[in-house]
């Protein structure tokens, strides 16, 4: 090989190289900033094919998407002094390129605990403005809004990025605050459970009293009914003994005689002792002798 030709492939190789150094491509999901000895330049880049002067400029590309922070839990004290275990996470996304490097170097993570210092900040500030019944439940969406806009103040100033969004993933009590509310809230269950029997036994016996005067009316009623219809059949019954006697009087004696006597000797060990000439033995004489 010729000296002509090899120098041709090493201006080739030259120029590829060259070429290859001073193109490059930013995507839709990046941003980039383009330096000049370690001096921003160009602060943001468009999407596409771009030229850069190779060896003097340098590209540095970031995720230009929505991404996550997820905070550590961090203890906040409320208004009342009561202390929370606070667990949040937030969406952020770089809105000024130029801002973002100069703040961060481009270094996400360092990014990441810029923002996360600045989170817990607000957060407790808004924790320590408010009770623990509007943080938990009561005023939480208020909270987060408020939240949402003091950051988006500081971080597109300071960072360079905006706040999309931030949300509690979870709020909880320590054990010595758990045990305090959990002990408050069974006395308060307690009591309820106490007034709700103290109200049932009074209905109960409220029911029992009125069902006792309702049962004393009823019998009382139907003893005055039994006794009209006893009143009644014993006014029957002397009724007929009446008629039944006007009829034939020595045979109603006879009858009541008999009558006395079943009642008198209704055991089975009863005995009887008469006297031959008694009153009893000249009735049944006098019937045998009526009826020959």
């Amino acid at each position: 090989m010729s000296t002509k030709a090899l120098f041709s492939i090493i201006l080739a190789g030259v120029i590829i190289l060259v070429a290859s150094k001073s193109v490059y491509i930013i995507k839709e999901t990046e941003r980039a900033v383009k330096l000049q000895f370690g001096e921003i330049v160009e602060p943001d880049i468009k999407p596409g094919l771009s030229f850069k002067i190779p060896f003097v400029n340098t590209i540095r590309k970031f995720d230009g998407r929505v991404l996550t922070l997820d905070s550590r839990p961090q203890a906040f004290l409320t208004i009342e002094k009561k202390r929370l275990i606070v667990d949040a996470f937030l969406k952020w996304k770089i809105n000024s390129v130029e801002t973002y490097y100069t703040a961060t170097s481009g270094d996400e993570f360092r990014a990441a605990d810029l923002l996360s210092a600045r989170v817990e900040n607000e957060l407790r500030n808004q924790f320590g403005a408010r009770t623990l019944n509007e943080v938990v439940s009561g005023e939480r969406d208020e909270v987060m809004t408020e939240v949402i806009r003091r950051l988006n103040e500081v971080a597109s100033k300071e960072l360079g990025v905006s706040i999309i969004d931030v949300r509690v993933k979870r709020v909880e009590l320590p054990p010595e605050v758990s045990n305090s509310v959990y002990e408050r809230m069974r006395t308060e269950r307690e009591r309820e459970a106490r007034e709700l029997r103290s109200r049932g036994f009074e209905l109960a016996e409220g029911i029992r009293a009125d069902a006792d005067r309702q049962k004393t009316v009823l019998v009382a009623e139907a003893y005055r009914e039994s006794e009209g219809l006893r009143g009644e059949g014993d006014a029957s019954a002397a009724a007929i003994y009446a008629n039944a006697y006007s009829k034939d009087s020595e045979f109603y004696s006879f009858t009541r005689s008999l009558k006395a006597y079943t009642e008198a000797f209704s055991g089975n060990g009863d005995v009887m002792l008469l006297k031959p000439d008694s009153e009893f033995f000249k009735y049944l004489s006098n019937s045998a002798g009526a009826e020959k």
